[in-house]
Parts: C-alpha cells; sequence; structure tokens
C-alpha cells in the first residue's frame, strides 16, 4: 500500500509538473519564434537613442513603434497560429492591434491574452460553419467570419480587453519596481533557479520576466529583469565544480557543456547535471541572488533580452557604459554557485557515486519496421534540441534517416519516433501517444543516443 500511494504521489507529481511545462510552453511558444525581432529593437534601440552608441534622431524614431506596435502584433500572431494555423495567426494580429491602440505601454500581456483567444473563438465558429457552409460558397464565408471576428475582437481590444491588461501590466510593473527600490529583487532567485532545472526557463523568461523587461527598457533604456534567468554565471560555476570536484565519471563530458552552455548559451545542458544532485540547486539559487544583487548594486542591465544567454549575446545587448556591472554580475553569480557547488560536493573527498536518476528511465519499445526519421524535442524547439539534433543527424545520416528539431507541443501527429529528455517525455507521450518516445538523462554521451542508432540500424536491416 506504501509502494502504490508513492507511485501515485510520483505520477500527480509528473503530472501536475507537465501541465505547468505546458503552459509555460505556450507562453513561451509565442515570444521564441520572434526573438529575432525583439533583439532587432534591443539593437536599435542600444545604437540610436540619445544615451546610445550612435545617438540619432531619425532612427531612433523606430524605437516607438517596433515596441508598441510590431512586437505585440507578432506575439499575436503567433499565439493565433499556434491555436489555430494561419487563419488563427491572422486574427489574432487583428484582434492585437485593437488592445495595442487602446493603450499607452507596450502590450505583451494583451497580445499573449487576446491572440490565441480570438484564434479559439475562430476555431469553434469553423467547427459550427464549415459543415453547413453550401458548395462554392467556401472563401466567401470564411473570409467574412474571420474578418468579422478579427475586427470585433479589435474593437473590444480598445474599449476593454486593453484598458484592463494595461492596469495589469502596470501593476506588475509597481510589483517589480517595488522589488527593486527595496533591494528585494535577488530573492526571486529562490523560485526562478529550481523553476529552471524543469525545463520552465523558456516560461519564466519569455513568458514573464522578458515582457515586463521590455516594457522597463522601453522607459529607462535597459532592464535588470533581463538578466535574471539569462545569468550565464550559475550554470557556469556549476559546471566548474563538477569539473574540479564531481563525480569521475562524469567529469570528461564537463568541459564541452561548459562551452555549450557559456559561449553557446544552451543552458539546458547544465540541467541534468543538478537533477543528479538536486542538493545542488542551491548553488544555483545562490548563484543567481548573488548576480541580480550585483546587477541592482551597479544599477547594471541589458536593452533587449540575451537569446541565447551567451556570453556574446550578453555582450550584444549591453548598454554604452554598461558592462562593468554586466560582467561583474556574471562573474559574482559564477563564483557563488562553485562555491557553494563545490562544498556540496565535498571538494572531491569520498568520491561519492551518482545519484540515480530523478524520473525512472522507461524500457524503449522499438518501432514497428524501418526508421525513416527521427524527432529531436524540447521546450521550446529553439535551443537544446537544435544542438541534439545536429549531433543526431551527423550519427543516422549513413542511414537515410532525416532528423528535425520540434517542440514539444509541435511534434507532428504521424511521428514515429522521438527523442526527448525524461523531464519533458510526458508531455510528449501526451502529444503522440502511439510514438516510441525514448528518453535520455544528460545531453552529451547519453547512452539513449546510441539506443536510438541501434533502432534505426536494426530497421535498416530489415528494409535492406
Amino acid at each position: 500500500m506504501t509502494t502504490q500511494l508513492a507511485d501515485l504521489k510520483h505520477l500527480q507529481g509528473n503530472s501536475l509538473r507537465a501541465r505547468v511545462q505546458r503552459l509555460g510552453g505556450n507562453l513561451a511558444g509565442m515570444i521564441m519564434p520572434n526573438i529575432a525581432a525583439f533583439i532587432a529593437w534591443g539593437l536599435i534601440t542600444a545604437l540610436f537613442i540619445p544615451t546610445g552608441w550612435l545617438p540619432n534622431a531619425t532612427l531612433a524614431e523606430l524605437v516607438g513603434p517596433m515596441v508598441t506596435v510590431l512586437l505585440p502584433v507578432l506575439i499575436g500572431y503567433t499565439g493565433g497560429r499556434l491555436v489555430h494555423g494561419q487563419r488563427g495567426a491572422v486574427v489574432g494580429a487583428i484582434a492585437t492591434v485593437g488592445v495595442v491602440v487602446g493603450t499607452d505601454v507596450p502590450m505583451f500581456l494583451g497580445a499573449m491574452i487576446v491572440g490565441p483567444l480570438t484564434a479559439f473563438l475562430l476555431k469553434l465558429l469553423d467547427g459550427y460553419l464549415v459543415p453547413r457552409i453550401r458548395a462554392g460558397f467556401e472563401m466567401l464565408v470564411n473570409n467574412f467570419s474571420a474578418g468579422i471576428l478579427g475586427g470585433g475582437m479589435a474593437l473590444l481590444g480598445v474599449i476593454s480587453f486593453g484598458p484592463v491588461v494595461e492596469a495589469l501590466t502596470k501593476a506588475a510593473g509597481k510589483g517589480v519596481n517595488f522589488l527593486v527600490d527595496n533591494s528585494l529583487l535577488p530573492l526571486a532567485s529562490l523560485i526562478v533557479e529550481p523553476a529552471k532545472v524543469l525545463f520552465l526557463n523558456n516560461a519564466i523568461n519569455h513568458g514573464v520576466l522578458s515582457p515586463l523587461g521590455v516594457q522597463q527598457a522601453a522607459g529607462a533604456g535597459k532592464s535588470i529583469l533581463f538578466m535574471i534567468e539569462t545569468n550565464p554565471g550559475p550554470g557556469l560555476g556549476i559546471l566548474v565544480a563538477y569539473l574540479l570536484f564531481g563525480p569521475r565519471t562524469l567529469r570528461a563530458s564537463v568541459p564541452g557543456a561548459i562551452i555549450i552552455q557559456f559561449l553557446g548559451g544552451i543552458h539546458e545542458i547544465y540541467f541534468p547535471y543538478v537533477l543528479m544532485k538536486p542538493r545542488l540547486i542551491l548553488a544555483a539559487m545562490a548563484g543567481g541572488a548573488a548576480g541580480v544583487g550585483t546587477a541592482l548594486i551597479t544599477s547594471a542591465g541589458l536593452v533587449a533580452p540575451p537569446a541565447p544567454g551567451s556570453i556574446f549575446a550578453y555582450l550584444a545587448v549591453t548598454p554604452r557604459g554598461g558592462y562593468a556591472g554586466v560582467l561583474a554580475a556574471i562573474v559574482v553569480a559564477a563564483g557563488a554557485s562553485f562555491v557553494v557547488a563545490a562544498a556540496l560536493l565535498g571538494f572531491g573527498r569520498g568520491r561519492e557515486p551518482v545519484a540515480e536518476p530523478v524520473a525512472p528511465v522507461v524500457e524503449d519499445a522499438a518501432p514497428a519496421g524501418p526508421v525513416t526519421s527521427l524527432v529531436v524535442a524540447c521546450d521550446a524547439g529553439m535551443g537544446s534540441s537544435v544542438m541534439l539534433a545536429s549531433q543526431m543527424r551527423k550519427r543516422l545520416e549513413p542511414y537515410g534517416v532525416t532528423v528535425e528539431h520540434k517542440s514539444i507541443s509541435e511534434i507532428p501527429p504521424d511521428a514515429r519516433l522521438v527523442l526527448t529528455h525524461t523531464d519533458l517525455a510526458a508531455r510528449a507521450r501526451g502529444v503522440v501517444p502511439d510514438a516510441v518516445i525514448v528518453e535520455f538523462q544528460s545531453f552529451l554521451g547519453d547512452p539513449a543516443f546510441d539506443r536510438v542508432e541501434a533502432m534505426v540500424r536494426e530497421g535498416a536491416q530489415i528494409r535492406a
């Protein structure tokens, strides 16, 4: 009975985590595809505003329209597309213009609400109308139904959605300012760092902190909120501690992980190292809080989200005169996390064996027949999955297997073989229950990669 209760709690915990990850993934999914636009806005801001590197009043005119119109409309468009394809994208963009016009603050939150909502309403309307349309009237009905619904939601955005979301946005901004003014912002790391290693990093950064940071940067020219989740220092400190004091079986993989995390900006690479020894989350929290505290003391901030969280991306969006504070925040964060992680690892004494994985490894089933494609899935589909897909593409190229990277929510319904991290496997099974889901623990040298290659090789032999 005790074992059954423990199993039930484990399943409930996984289900709750999967639901939270799914919500966070949806929020991040509206921002991540548009990161290039955020970076473009940030670079233009850093260069041409009065305090920028190359002040230019004419070119600085781009800053306002990009942050108040372009970015929200892109978010609303993307959110609508996630719900109802291209038709949902169009009505999402139309409705977002309504909340943009009805307010005087960057309407990221409004776009994240009204875009998907309008697309969902159109999806319901299409479900009702499509079976009832007479032949030859499809285009007429489809265009007018989308136009009328999108226009109506735009009007509601001006009248109601916009002002309500504006009040919520301003309240959130006041809350952030309170934390900053009272030097309490480092406490955010007590929540952010544990959530990151559960693969909620994209949701926290791109779903919450970046929209608030853009609003702050639009007025002040920079924002410390861009540095809370993205600081590469905590992960660097933990990996260096692993390199010097971790189990010998893991040390060989650490140098590569350091390069990928610190220079490449793919922070997911160090999450499995923390999950193998969960007490190291204390090191991440210490590093995060130390970095945020240093940024507060030095008045550091970035002009746009650094995506990915690489040292190079940090330097690219650092405002003029702000390098000392930004670099100090990274160095201090790395030092704090290293000291705490080294202590938790016992400075290498005892040669403690690696802890059992947090989640059980599921025995892989084999796909029926030859394997022709592999989907590598991660939370947002734009970071760790890109790196891993590149690795697997080289391994599977001799077998003629195509490898693509996707976010969990965008795994094709006809996918037969999916490779994903253990902490994301429950979500993947919910999307493609009939596919073979192969789970891995580490992004570097995991045995699961060999198992996938073996499946492909055996399938190729069957085909031959």
